[in-house]
């Protein structure tokens, strides 16, 4: 059966990362890569799991087919193009699961349609209609995607879509393929599609930004606002070019602006650190220290004036705790920024208690030159300074 939910509030998280974030380039995945990877995405509590693209290869067969036996409770997703060939392989790969869906598209912008397709406007709609018609006969959970909806002539969108709701089509994506909308548009296109298509009301529609501009995340949650129930992404936000929205990113600022964002979700937030853990081993591939929830500086704090203000209440400096995403903990970078209080703190951490004020600006004045030459100064430097000057307690 496709997934229902509470249209008010609650929101169908759908995870690409084992098929559009594994088309990037250097995250490609064996069968036994995206296993290890679709356990952990369980563990996550993803409503909506996309495998991979069955017609691509034999061994991305393969992995939608064991990931559709091996993982419960968890809608597995086999993406195929409108073609009879594709649609048949998606069916097959993802017959043993608990739930199934296929998820079928075409591009709708008549610059796709022109120059990759080389169809006009009246072949992609019978196209559509015998597609979603097609998967529809082996699934009752048929998502259908249109390809640089973002771009899509607006009347012709809305035919698009109309056909496809007609042809049993449960959940309607709508892309921004290219990372071409901004986040006002793209929710007033879903606004146009959703007051215009008899029975929109009747299916639940998605969200799938690209990144090229930085927005995919911000477009995402403009969907949300406006009605739109069901979000895709990926974990670290890999994906095509500079990637989908992160899924990490998404989930966590519903969850840190509960007033902006009142929905909910059954996304265990804890498992992040070890999602995007899991992604950094299979792939070799390590997100940038500055990366949103995840990133190695997400929770650290080198400036003096911030890190008083996290020895004081952490809430100073920090909106969400580390531990709601399973980091381990907050961390006060000794570095040339840092303050007297940091480095008292480090060092009682370090078992120098009592530390009188000229004791510790002498302590502090060597760790500030240290800093200055190696960027930032480990537990192992700072006690070889303390003890020139101290006697550890």
């Amino acid at each position: 059966m496709p997934i229902s939910q509470d249209q008010n509030n609650q929101i169908i998280i759908f995870d690409t990362t084992l098929r559009d974030g594994e088309q990037s380039p250097g995250f490609s995945m064996n069968t036994n890569d995206k296993i290890h990877m679709a356990q952990r995405l369980s563990h996550l509590g993803v409503d909506v799991m996309e495998a991979g693209f069955p017609i691509a290869s034999p061994d991305d067969w393969n992995a939608v087919h064991e990931i559709s036996k091996i993982i419960k409770g968890t809608v597995i997703a086999g993406l195929a193009r409108s073609s009879e060939k594709d649609i048949t392989a998606a069916a097959s790969a993802i017959k043993p699961a608990e739930r199934g869906r296929i998820h079928t598209f075409i591009a709708t912008s008549d610059l796709h349609m022109k120059h990759k397709l080389k169809k006009s406007r009246d072949e992609v709609i019978d196209m559509i209609g015998e597609s979603v018609s097609m998967a529809r006969g082996y699934t009752d959970d048929v998502e259908w995607s249109a390809e640089d909806a973002s771009r899509s002539d607006a009347d012709f969108l809305c035919f698009a879509v109309d056909t496809a709701i007609k042809a049993g089509a449960t959940t309607i994506n709508l892309p921004d393929t290219v990372g071409y909308a901004e986040p006002d548009d793209y929710a007033e296109m879903f606004v146009s599609v959703m007051n215009r298509v008899p029975n929109a009301d009747r299916v639940v529609f998605s969200a799938h930004c690209h990144n090229d501009r930085g927005m995919a995340v911000a477009n995402s949650l403009a969907a949300v606002k406006i009605g739109v129930r069901q979000v895709e992404g990926t974990i670290n936000g890999i994906g095509e070019r500079a990637g989908n929205a992160a899924i990490e990113e998404v989930v966590m600022a519903m969850a840190s602006r509960p007033d902006k964002y009142p929905f909910q979700n059954n996304v265990v937030t804890s498992e992040f650190m070890k999602a995007s853990q899991c992604l950094e081993d299979i792939t070799g591939i390590g997100v940038q220290p500055n990366k949103a929830i995840v990133g190695a500086n997400a929770f650290a704090h080198e400036a003096g004036i911030h890190q008083d203000g996290m020895l004081k209440n952490r809430m100073t400096y920090e909106i969400m705790t580390p531990e709601s995403v399973g980091a381990d903990g907050s961390s006060l970078v000794i570095g040339k920024h840092s303050g007297r209080a940091a480095v008292a703190s480090k060092l009682k951490s370090l078992g120098f208690y009592g530390v009188n004020k000229r004791d510790l600006g002498a302590v502090f004045n060597d760790i500030i030159r240290a800093a200055d030459q190696n960027k930032s100064v480990p537990d192992d430097m700072i006690h070889t300074i303390a003890v020139q000057h101290l006697r550890a307690g």
